[in-house]
C-alpha cells in the first residue's frame, strides 16, 4: 500500500484508482487525514480565487465594522452564495460522495464553507485547534476538507496536521507535543486535504511574499446543526435549479419546519426528509 503521507495523484474530476472507500476509511481511522492531488482542475481553481477575493472584501468590511478585525484577518466564512464557483464545487464532490457517506454511515450535509488567505500575518487559524467543539472519538460528527487554491508548501504555510491525534488526544496538546507529531499537508493547487475534525491542526507560517489561499468546506451528519442556514440564504425557491447532490449537501432535505403547514406534509415534500439520520 502506498504511503498515505504523500498526495494521491488523480486526474481532475476523478479519484486515484487506489483510493477506494475502504482505503479512505482506513486512512481516516488511523492517520486521520490524506491529500488527494489535483481534485479539481485549473479552471475552477482560477474562478474560485477570483470569487474568494471578492468575498473577502465583503467579509472584511463586516469584520472591521463589528470590531473583530484583529483576529480574523485573512479569514472568510459562509461562501455559498458569494460566488458561483463555490456552489459548483459542491457538484465536484460526486466522486468522493461514497467515501464521505461511508465515513458518516449515511447522508451528510455542508456544515460550514469558509476560506483562508494566509499572508505573513496570522489569524486564529494559526493557533493549534480542532474544528469540532465536542470530542467525539469514533463517532464522526464532522469532517474537514481544504481545497488548495495555491500550491501548499512548507515555506508558504501548509497546514500542519498532528497525525493520529483524533484517536488519542482529547485535550489540546502542548506546543512541544504538537511539534513532535505534526506533518505538513503539502500539495499542488487544486488538491484536496480531507481530515477528521477531531484532529489537532494549525496553519503553518507563510515565509513567502505571496498569499496562500484555500477554501475549507466542512461536512456533518444531517442531524448536526450547521453553522449557516444555506437553504434559507440561497432561497427555498432555488431548490429546483440545483442538482440532487447540491440539494442534499446544502441541507434542503434536512430543514426545520417553522409552521404546522410545513410539518404536515407527505414524505417526499417534508422539510426534513426520511433517511437523513
Amino acid at each position: 500500500m502506498p504511503d498515505l503521507t504523500e498526495p494521491m495523484a488523480a486526474a481532475p474530476h476523478c479519484l486515484p484508482a487506489g483510493l477506494g472507500v475502504d482505503r479512505f476509511c482506513a486512512a481516516m481511522a488511523t492517520r486521520g487525514w490524506l491529500v488527494i492531488d489535483r481534485f479539481v482542475d485549473d479552471d475552477l481553481v482560477h474562478r474560485m480565487r477570483a470569487d474568494l477575493e471578492r468575498a473577502y472584501a465583503t467579509c472584511r468590511r463586516l469584520q472591521i465594522a463589528n470590531g473583530i478585525a484583529l483576529d480574523t484577518e485573512g479569514t472568510l466564512h459562509h461562501l455559498v452564495g458569494q460566488g458561483e464557483s463555490f456552489l459548483e464545487f459542491i457538484d465536484r464532490l460526486g466522486p468522493l460522495e461514497p467515501h464521505l457517506q461511508a465515513h458518516f454511515g449515511g447522508p451528510f450535509i455542508l456544515n460550514a464553507f469558509g476560506g483562508n488567505i494566509l499572508r505573513t500575518s496570522a489569524s486564529y487559524a494559526s493557533a493549534i485547534h480542532r474544528d469540532v467543539r465536542t470530542y467525539s472519538r469514533e463517532l464522526p460528527l464532522l469532517l474537514n476538507t481544504l481545497l488548495m487554491l495555491d500550491d501548499f508548501t512548507v515555506r508558504n504555510g501548509a497546514t500542519m496536521m498532528m497525525t493520529g491525534s483524533h484517536r488519542d488526544c482529547p485535550v489540546r496538546p502542548s506546543d512541544e507535543a504538537f511539534a513532535e507529531r505534526a506533518e505538513a499537508a503539502t500539495g499542488r493547487a487544486g488538491s484536496l486535504l480531507v481530515f477528521d475534525s477531531n484532529l489537532w491542526h494549525a496553519a503553518g507560517a507563510n515565509n513567502t511574499a505571496d498569499a496562500r489561499r484555500s477554501v475549507t468546506p466542512m461536512f456533518s451528519r444531517p442531524l448536526v446543526k450547521p453553522q449557516f442556514d444555506h437553504p434559507r440564504a440561497l432561497g427555498y425557491e432555488r431548490m429546483d435549479t440545483l442538482s440532487e447532490l447540491q440539494r442534499q449537501v446544502l441541507g434542503y432535505y434536512s430543514r426545520i419546519p417553522a409552521t404546522l403547514e410545513e410539518w404536515y406534509q407527505p414524505p417526499q415534500r417534508r422539510m426534513y426528509r426520511p433517511g437523513q439520520g
